[in-house]
């Protein structure tokens, strides 16, 4: 779809009209859906909302039958052109992305959340977790836009987390979510190459979704992966160079009875294979998602002399 020419826009009217036309114009493209939203109705009707200024939640019945202004339609023809001539994900276009049930601000120098964590913070970790109110220190490592971060300091109030990131302008994001929800005294941004900029620091919770795309899978991602920060997606040695380093140095940032969750997604079977003295205890999610694994202390501690 080059362009949308004049006379569709004048054949279409109410905002029925429009998100019925876009979900028919999305499904007849071949879009990728994996940001956020399953299927065009759902991308269309974010899209269409933004775009008029209405909240995104959920489909307004008491205005679905409104006629729309020629100005409203040209912006959201617009937005529908970007959705489909350049496979731009949605929340990119809307600069909002859900996660955990929050609404966070991103932009293409962060990844869009997705990650089954938002269903382990729902339930505070259990029951891998036996007291989640004694959770003192968290620690979010290769915190991209901060979600994680900021959804682990809302189910655990009492805790002070540190949201760790390479680079500045994913912190620069994340900056931005930890004011907007107003947690600046509970969670901190560091720079840091992982574990570098870290001393002295015990963590009862320690939970990272880095980089652990392998370059032969980055090829076949869809183009709406091509607009993430490929740092933030790709990772050398079959993806898994970055989880290596998490798992030798974990320990010694662990508290005694601290856990550490770690997302590989299809790198599971990667992970596995490369070490096999360790018992990755895999977890199962009821809302969807996998290459999720949980180790102990004890359990990074026996990596770490294994695999140095």
């Amino acid at each position: 779809m080059a362009s949308i020419q004049h006379s569709q826009m004048n054949e279409l009217h109410t905002l029925r009209d429009v998100l019925r036309w876009a979900t028919s114009q999305f499904n007849a493209s071949d879009l990728f859906y994996g940001h956020g939203n399953a299927d065009a109705f759902n991308d269309a009707l974010q899209l269409i909302l933004h775009g008029l200024h209405l909240p995104a939640t959920e489909f307004p019945e008491l205005f679905a039958d409104a006629r729309l202004t020629s100005f409203e339609k040209q912006a959201i023809f617009t937005l529908i052109e970007q959705r489909i001539n350049d496979r731009i994900p949605v929340p990119y276009l809307t600069n909002e992305a859900w996660f955990a049930g929050l609404s966070f601000y991103v932009d293409e120098r962060v990844l869009i959340p997705r990650s089954p964590f938002a269903e382990l913070i729902a339930d505070q970790f259990t029951p891998w977790l036996n007291k989640p109110g004694s959770v003192t220190k968290i620690l979010d490592l290769c915190t991209g836009g901060g979600c994680i971060a900021i959804a682990c300091a809302n189910a655990f109030p009492n805790a002070h987390v540190d949201a760790i990131d390479i680079s500045t302008d994913a912190l620069d994001v994340a900056s931005i979510n930890i004011k907007k929800h107003r947690l600046s005294d509970q969670v901190q941004t560091i720079q840091s190459d992982l574990w570098s900029s870290l001393t002295d620091q015990q963590y009862d919770l320690i939970v990272s979704n880095p980089p652990y795309v392998g370059s032969d899978e980055m090829a076949t991602l869809p183009a709406e992966y091509h607009h993430e920060p490929s740092s933030a997606l790709e990772a050398d040695d079959n993806g898994l160079a970055l989880v290596k380093q998490i798992l030798l140095h974990a320990a010694e940032f662990l508290s005694p009875q601290g856990l550490l969750f770690v997302e590989v997604g299809n790198s599971d079977y990667a992970v596995m294979e490369k070490w096999p003295d360790i018992e990755f205890l895999w977890l199962d999610f009821e809302l969807g998602g996998h290459g999720v694994f949980l180790l102990d202390q004890a359990q990074c501690i026996t990596f770490s002399k294994t695999y140095k």
